[in-house]
């Protein structure tokens, strides 16, 4: 599979011929970039080349938990920020990882798959064969988790899943206040069965954060037929004739084609996948030629559809000090409920904190001096897009998630911020409660409960959705994850999917990314 080198100057950088081709090139070793590349050279006759925009090098903070927030901004994370957000005025910022391991690296680790109800709809809308119980075998193939219902749960995957061993006091007072105010103890929220509240599951072992990067591709990257280069961007994908051979990757002075024999799998996540396929010619084709980028598919599906969860907390100073655990996560408990009847899942769900989380912009107590309840609307109905701003790769593209746009998706986030209330008022947190930090005032009328969404929204970073599954015009990739009309090409990451899940996106990029590997593979 040796390829002569050559070199040659273009555009004002050095650009190189690869040496060697691939079977396989992934592009991006985030979540599902490290599962597909681990899974695929699990085969020592298939050569994988696995590339990523971020450093080799883990930051120290990413170890410990408790410290999360602090990895944010870092050179961790893509910097990101949206465009002004109707609902809001402004911009927010909106993390993403940029590292081995993607965002399970830079994330705040609750390892939650959502309601069983939020992929039974993937189904109805043309995901064939990607409802819960399809997908269930790779939800168990990603992890180890002990004493939990094994036709459910997973004992022998690489990614060590549990609760946390010593949760916060305040926050087992606060899933006891949500038995108080009349929800359900859920045995395993986590697991995609239930509904109620209970402890979150979290991919930390030993006390240490354990990254898809750590569970999947470190133990395997001494592979002599897997080559994982950092530190480099790809510039496009190599279409020829409705056929994707290889990429065009390097850094800002050098550039390298790399040949796939077999497929190139873009695993860039929401935000990157979108991009990539629009810097190359693929995507809605008014908006390339807009940008002078020459189309090679009119597919107009590309970029749209973005959706995100919005979170909003209110805050607690504590009645008494806390000693806090930089081993445990923040969101230790979790709810996922019914904000009114007829729903066919959970469409809100409660996080019990055991830090002061909010938005920046808002004061209020020091890490160690105060609690939060959260709430986000899990199955927003508001969708936005993921537009290029320039045809040069380095420029940001334009992210527009349009939170809370509808209407409905504010209601819901109403009756969060009303639910999150009770239960921070209820008995069994009396010991614990100090003052009310954040709204820390009367809210009494609809208006004034919108003003504090406003105030208080951050990004949670589950972006997904803008190359969606399906098989209608303005579907991306097929339900095997092909792009359509776009040969030897996939996307296996969270943009797949066609609407939200009710829980933090990473459970399930996991098992999207093992269910991938085996259509790969087939």
């Amino acid at each position: 599979m040796s390829r002569p080198r050559h070199s040659t100057t273009m555009h004002g950088f050095d650009f190189e011929q690869a040496e060697e081709a691939y079977d396989y090139i992934v592009v991006g070793a985030g979540t599902a970039g490290s599962v597909i590349a681990a899974r695929l050279t699990e085969d020592g006759r298939t050569r994988v080349l696995l590339l990523e925009a971020g450093s080799a090098t883990a930051l120290p903070e990413m170890a410990t938990p408790g410290i999360w927030p602090l990895l944010l901004g870092t050179t961790a994370d893509w910097g990101d920020s949206t465009v002004e957000q109707t609902f809001l005025g402004a911009p927010l910022y909106a993390p993403r990882g940029k590292a081995l391991g993607g965002s399970s690296s830079i994330n705040g680790l609750n390892f939650l798959r959502g309601h069983r109800s939020s992929y039974d709809a993937w189904v109805a809308q043309g995901a064939t064969g990607w409802g819960f119980d399809d997908l269930l075998p790779d939800f168990r193939r990603s992890e180890t988790t002990v004493g939990r219902d094994e036709t459910l749960r997973g004992t022998d995957g690489p990614l060590l899943i549990g609760v946390t061993p010593e949760p916060s006091p305040v926050v087992m007072a606060a899933l006891d206040a949500a038995t108080e105010v009349g929800y359900r103890t859920a045995e395993d929220i986590s697991s995609g069965a239930e509904t109620g509240f209970g402890l979150s599951d979290a991919n930390v072992h030993d006390g240490r954060r354990m990254s898809a990067a750590d569970a999947y591709l470190r133990p395997v990257a001494g592979r002599a037929n897997l080559t994982i280069v950092t530190d480099v961007t790809v510039r496009r994908l190599t279409i020829n004739d409705g056929m994707c051979t290889g990429v065009e990757y390097g850094t800002p002075t050098s550039s390298t084609a790399a040949t796939a024999l077999r497929e190139v799998v873009l695993t860039a996540g929401a935000i990157g996948s979108a991009q990539l396929l629009m810097l190359s010619g693929v995507g809605p084709a008014e908006h390339l030629t807009e940008l002078g980028i020459e189309v090679e598919l009119d597919l107009p599906g590309v970029g749209a559809n973005l959706h995100d969860h919005p979170l909003a907390t209110i805050v607690f100073e504590h009645a008494s000090p806390v000693p806090g655990n930089p081993e445990n996560i923040y969101g230790q408990g979790v709810g996922l409920v019914h904000t009114r009847a007829g729903l066919d899942g959970p469409d809100l769900q409660i996080l019990l904190i055991s830090q002061p989380y909010r938005s920046p912009s808002l004061p209020g107590p020091g890490p160690d001096g105060g609690y939060a309840i959260a709430f986000s609307a899990m199955l927003p109905h508001s969708r936005g897009t993921v537009r290029l701003a320039s045809r040069n790769h380095l420029v940001a593209p334009l992210i527009d998630p349009n939170y809370l746009g509808e209407v409905g998706d504010q209601q819901v986030m109403l009756a969060g911020l009303r639910i999150a209330r009770e239960i921070g008022a209820a008995d069994a947190l009396t010991p614990w409660r100090g003052a009310e930090a954040q709204p820390g005032r009367p809210l009494d009328s609809e208006d004034a409960e919108l003003d504090y969404l406003r105030e208080s929204l951050v990004v949670y970073f589950h972006y997904a959705g803008t190359c969606r599954m399906g098989s209608d015009d303005l579907a991306v990739v097929d339900p095997e994850l092909r792009v359509r009309g776009i040969s030897r090409l996939r996307v296996a990451d969270a943009s797949v999917m066609p609407s939200p899940v009710s829980g933090n996106t990473n459970a399930t990029v996991f098992a999207i990314a093992e269910r991938a590997a085996r259509l790969i593979t087939a």
